[in-house]
């Protein structure tokens, strides 16, 4: 079977850390997407859609977010898989039917998830693990036909609907990354918290947190599977 080849939507504004994140997890063709410049694909012909994180709200009045949506709820409808990460799990919440609002307070740092059920995205994943998530926003109406897969006290942390998924944590994060999203926290959540949450980026953190990276490979893997079925379909009625 030849690659793979996924559409990245990059929706962050400064986008060399997502960038470099996303290739480097993903096993599959990115062609990249400048989702904040209105740059979007023209068709759905790919293997796969993935939504990127965001500064931005998904509900802000900006001309760039409803042709964002609209184009993952015509991704969606084709039957293209489509995993969105952080602002791409509420881009893709909203695009399905749901709803997402800002939260009381915010939540960063390396958290606890809860998965309180099995699904192939989460295979190999524990019921219970670490990843890290800085998010002032949350899904807090789940599209009509999603199902709850991942939560803690802050809220939903993934769901599934058909081929799609929502993740609200960052897989993708390294350290690095999740150091320069802290630190550009500051005038949002104030000096002291953030330095708290530097302090707690460690290398042992980090560890812990990288069970979560296996979902991009289950993604893939989902993908790449239904590919595979829609290919054997095609020469059958050829």
């Amino acid at each position: 079977m030849t690659r793979l080849r996924f559409a990245l939507l990059n929706a962050a504004h400064d986008g060399a850390n997502t960038r470099r994140n996303f290739r480097r997890e993903l096993d599959a063709d990115l062609v990249e997407f400048d989702a904040v410049a209105g740059d979007l694909p023209d068709h759905t012909e790919f293997d796969g859609v993935v939504v990127t994180g965001s500064r931005s709200s998904v509900y802000w009045d900006e001309a760039w977010i409803p042709p964002l949506v609209d184009y993952v709820a015509e991704a969606a409808d084709a039957g293209v898989p489509v995993l969105g990460v952080c602002y791409g799990h509420q881009v893709l919440a909203e695009a399905l039917g749901g709803r997402v609002a800002g939260m009381d307070g915010f939540e960063i740092g390396y958290n606890e998830i809860r998965r309180p059920r099995d699904d192939p995205l989460f295979e190999g994943i524990d019921e219970t693990f670490t990843a890290f998530t800085t998010h002032g926003d949350a899904v807090v109406e789940l599209p009509p036909s999603a199902t709850l897969l991942a939560e803690n006290d802050r809220g939903v942390h993934a769901f599934r609907d058909g081929h799609c998924w929502g993740v609200q944590f960052h897989p993708e994060y390294d350290i690095d990354t999740a150091r320069d999203v802290t630190d550009g926290k500051r005038d949002q959540i104030g000096d002291a918290r953030v330095d708290g949450v530097l302090e707690s980026i460690t290398p042992d953190a980090y560890d812990a947190a990288c069970e979560a990276k296996q979902l991009f490979e289950n993604f893939t893997g989902y993908a790449e599977r239904l590919a595979a079925e829609r290919a054997e379909r095609a020469a059958a009625d050829d």
